[in-house]
């Protein structure tokens, strides 16, 4: 069993051509480039330094740092720090729920 893609044809995507889209977050704001490919959703996000989620998420990912440095808090009071070349993965079942912060500021490339 892995993650279902689905049909999807061979697609180039060019992340600076794909419009951004600010959410603020409880401080600072995390800037999304989202593409669809079926029921796949697929981002380039940046973290504004300072950048604190401002809910908690129960939503798999799939995520990979591509620069910079960011810190994902669980729900259980566990705190996972990130930094370039680092991924994690959590599913949409059990209780891990997170929210993450950047104090300087991140790129992330986020599959969901």
């Amino acid at each position: 069993m892995g993650l279902e893609i689905g049909v999807v044809p061979f697609t180039l995507v060019n992340w600076a051509e794909i419009p951004v889209e600010r959410h603020p977050g409880e401080t600072g704001h995390a800037d999304w480039r989202v593409r669809m490919f079926g029921g796949v959703r697929v981002r380039m996000v940046d973290y504004s330094p300072g950048y604190l989620a401002d809910h908690w998420c129960d939503r798999g990912h799939i995520l990979l740092v591509l620069s910079g440095e960011m810190e994902t808090e669980l729900a259980d009071g566990r705190r996972v720090s990130m930094r370039a070349g680092m991924s994690y993965q959590v599913s949409d079942f059990g209780d891990a729920a997170h929210r993450s912060s950047s104090h300087a500021g991140a790129r992330l490339f986020i599959v969901d």
